[in-house]
């Protein structure tokens, strides 16, 4: 016999997953959230490494600013849940912020676990059962209509689900993708995942050369192939075997997404604080002092000293020559370097090692308001799982709870005139 429900199934205990099941059990919905990992939040847990930057201080227009694929399908969701609603949101649930450089977001502890812990201490209020298993696919009646979940332990019957998986990346935090072959197999389009905010493998032996130097209060400039600047910043970087990452790399990455069409090169200004005339001054000082000394040692108080034999390849002056053997040219080839060291970029490092997946269910194919599939009525997106992503900052996590709480709310709304038959 036909019974009326609001029960909601929701996949995925991450960040947006866990917003949208207590957005929807706020609205009175009963709620179960399917997790496969022992623990919810796991990959929040590493994020900001271990402090969780969960937002940004700044309006919806400018979070949308730094949202660089499908912003637009995002201004619906930012202007109901925009970053001071999400900043309240925290707060109001016990957990004290502060703003830092950029406007980053942070837990006063400057604890992930926080982050975590409140939000699972909110859904226990709000009584959403917790079930620590594995989705599989969707269930559908015979007439069609969504009608629950197949996991790995059992189902799960509801004509109301929430898909907030994640992406690929990070897989031992539960990311592998389940979320997406669930909703190709329902008739979603997936754009291709790709890797986003991720480290960057070089062609330059030099990398390898360097690894483990870390730079900081260097200048990097990103520049395509037509030779436009599609970045800046100033800050920390570190040279690996295979190429560079650290925070700047990280945020540079995430606007390198043509690997296939065009080509990058990273222009890295060593002496930023000081102009070229200055500098100039600097290096001939340097050498005048030094003036019965090899080349290769003045060099070290210029550089870190594995950055030597690099920059001594690429003058091509011997190390060995005498400091008042270096000519004006060669001096000029020095300047030219400390201000624009390049490194040429071969493409991102593994998907399994992003912060962020870029990809996922098509924007055209979901409600923007609510989240909820066109194809599929009752079936929800929430999170990574969508074709948008971010810049550091906080906005990925940002997305998380705009897209959770929107699509928690439409859920539970749906939900509570929802019709299952036994």
């Amino acid at each position: 016999m036909p019974v009326t429900s609001n029960e909601i199934v929701v996949i995925g205990g991450g960040a947006a997953g866990m917003m949208a099941a207590l957005s929807a059990a706020q609205q009175g919905a009963f709620v179960t959230l399917l997790e496969r990992n022992e623990k919810l939040g796991r990959k929040l847990n590493i994020t900001g490494k271990g402090r969780c930057n969960l937002t940004n201080n700044c309006t919806a227009e400018e979070a949308l600013a730094h949202v660089p694929c499908n912003s637009r399908f995002l201004f619906s969701a930012f202007s109901r849940f925009d970053p001071q609603a999400a900043m309240n949101f925290f707060e109001y649930l016990g957990l004290a912020l502060k703003t830092e450089r950029g406007n980053r977001v942070f837990p006063v502890s400057d604890c992930a676990y926080d982050v975590t812990d409140a939000l699972r201490a909110a859904l226990r209020r709000h009584h959403v059962r917790i079930v620590h298993d594995r989705a599989q696919e969707l269930l559908f009646s015979e007439e069609g209509a969504l009608c629950g979940v197949r996991a790995e332990r059992g189902c799960y019957s509801s004509a109301v689900v929430i898909l907030a998986t994640g992406g690929v990346s990070y897989p031992a935090t539960g990311s592998t993708g389940d979320g997406y072959r669930m909703a190709e197999a329902v008739g979603h389009t997936i754009i291709a995942p790709k890797p986003s905010l991720i480290s960057l493998v070089c062609r330059d032996e030099c990398c390898a050369q360097m690894q483990g130097l870390s730079l900081r209060n260097v200048a990097l400039r990103v520049k395509n192939q037509k030779n436009k600047t599609i970045y800046e910043d100033f800050g920390e970087m570190l040279f690996t075997d295979k190429g560079v990452s650290g925070p700047m790399i990280l945020s540079a990455s995430a606007h390198l997404r043509n690997y296939e069409k065009d080509r990058y090169r990273l222009q890295i200004d060593l002496k930023p604080a000081l102009d070229e005339e200055t500098l100039n001054r600097r290096i001939v000082r340097d050498l005048e002092q030094q003036h019965n000394r090899d080349f290769g040692n003045v060099l070290s108080g210029l550089v870190p000293r594995s950055m030597v034999p690099v920059l001594i390849a690429r003058t091509e002056i011997p190390a060995h020559t005498k400091a008042n053997a270096v000519t004006r040219q060669q001096r000029r080839r020095l300047l030219e370097l400390l201000k624009c060291f390049e490194v040429e970029v071969m493409g991102p490092g593994p998907i399994e090692q992003a912060i962020i997946t870029s990809g996922g269910v098509k924007t055209t194919e979901i409600q923007p308001a609510t989240m909820e599939s066109k194809r599929v009525p009752g079936l929800y997106f929430a999170g990574e799982i969508i074709d948008v992503d971010a810049y550091t900052g906080g906005f990925n996590l940002q997305i998380a709870w705009a897209t959770g709480y929107a699509a928690g709310c439409a859920a539970a709304q749906r939900g509570s005139d929802a019709v299952l038959y036994n």
